[in-house]
């Protein structure tokens, strides 16, 4: 039986082959000719494609494909995955690695900014190569899907450093590697014993939910507690499909979070933010991250105010369910790490009163105690020296040192002089 699909080039492709993740990688989209068969754009589009493609690569897997609307001007699954003219502009501001993850790096595909937990990127393929990629610097360049040595000198560094306790493991997208190499990748960090958390960040259950096989289910649920984030921009990319692979993900006993990106002409609306949330909550994926889109060159098109972002959390909090509202950050450029910006609901603040507004405006006073013993100090766990603030304004909470200084950058991470 062939597979109900809109797209024509498609129907005589069999069930069982449009459901093998296998056969969408291998009949991905991935030069101008093949878009054109499939998707029969008009020659304006052609022409953008074709003037990105010599420097950028191009891949779309069949599944994403048919859920295009060439005649749609806005249609946000086209504007992510077709390029045009406007990824040839680049702004004074763009960077080539805006975050600047590679000076962060003490080894080769790791980046330790934060004190506890440091992102391991294991490939540099996706099925995908979105157009608003903060990573086209390398994602997608060389297709280099797995480094063992590489990777080996990763699991030493983190083995030496036992402040790491979360592991982001991504690329690329890791979920493009077999199932064997994912394990083998999977186990060696498990056996560090410091390591707490692994979280794995792909895209394929938005883009390639087919991925999502009862094998891997089977391989990841060995190596618990793991956590999913994975990356939906719109409601449209939530089917039958993608809801499917998140329930297999859930019922295996993956909390499953969501990092949206702010993407002008895409998502950057209080209406369409909102109902993704709730839509997502539906097939049980938490809304996480909301992100300021990245000063990466060749997507500033993409980007919106940051006003913009602050007034679709404003439409959000108190108008819908709080697991509805995700946080709404800035990666600041320079490697400053994420920042939240939200909007301000304390007004004002003395030492026995503090002045709130709600999502409607009211304006509540709220009366501080007068006094009161805290247990800080007096539980264990303030007696364990890892979970003593090191850096920050954090650091000055419980510290005499009255002036924070930053003196120097050592791993992406700010130190002050003793």
């Amino acid at each position: 039986m062939p597979v109900k699909s809109k797209l024509q080039a498609y129907k005589d492709v069999s069930v069982k082959q449009w459901n093998d993740w296998t056969w969408q990688l291998d009949n991905r989209l991935s030069t101008v000719d093949d878009i054109v068969r499939v998707l029969n754009p008009s020659r304006n589009i052609i022409e953008g494609m074709e003037a990105v493609a010599k420097n950028f690569k191009l891949s779309i897997t069949p599944y994403y494909a048919s859920l295009i609307d060439m005649q749609s001007a806005y249609c946000p699954i086209k504007s992510q995955a077709i390029p045009t003219f406007e990824e040839g502009d680049s702004q004074e501001n763009d960077f080539t690695d805006p975050l600047e993850e590679d000076r962060d790096s003490p080894v080769p595909g790791l980046t330790h900014r934060y004190p506890d937990r440091v992102l391991l990127l294991v490939t540099d393929v996706c099925s995908m190569y979105c157009r608003h990629c903060t990573r086209r610097r390398m994602v997608g360049q060389e297709d280099r899907t797995f480094n063992p040595r590489q990777f080996q000198q990763a699991v030493d560094y983190i083995a030496a450093h036992e402040e790491v306790r979360d592991i982001v493991i991504s690329g690329g997208d890791p979920l493009m590697l077999s199932d064997r190499k994912l394990e083998k990748i999977l186990r060696a960090l498990r056996a560090i014993p410091h390591v707490e958390i692994i979280r794995l960040g792909t895209r394929l259950p938005v883009v390639l939910p087919q991925r999502i096989t009862p094998s891997l289910i089977k391989m990841l649920r060995q190596f618990h507690p793991i956590y999913i984030s994975t990356h939906f921009n719109h409601s449209k990319e939530i089917t039958p499909e993608s809801s499917k692979a998140c329930t297999m993900l859930a019922d295996g006993g993956f909390p499953i979070s969501n990092q949206t990106v702010l993407l002008r002409g895409v998502n950057d609306c209080p209406h369409v933010i909102k109902e993704l949330n709730q839509k997502l909550l539906t097939i049980r994926v938490r809304p996480y991250y909301l992100f300021q889109c990245d000063l990466s060159r060749g997507i500033s098109h993409f980007r919106t105010s940051l006003g913009r972002g602050i007034q679709i959390i404003e439409s959000l909090r108190g108008h819908t369910s709080g697991l509805a509202v995700p946080t709404f950050v800035v990666d600041l450029p320079g490697g400053g790490g994420k920042v939240p910006v939200m909007p301000n609901y304390c007004l004002s603040s003395s030492d026995d009163k503090t002045v709130l507004r709600n999502f409607e405006g009211a304006i509540t006073v709220y009366q501080e105690p007068h006094s009161w013993e805290s247990v800080c100090g007096h539980d264990e766990a303030c007696s364990n020296e890892k979970n003593k603030a090191k850096a920050g304004p954090a650091m000055l909470m419980s510290n005499p040192r009255m002036v924070l200084e930053p003196h120097k950058r050592q791993l992406g991470r700010r130190i002050v002089k003793k």
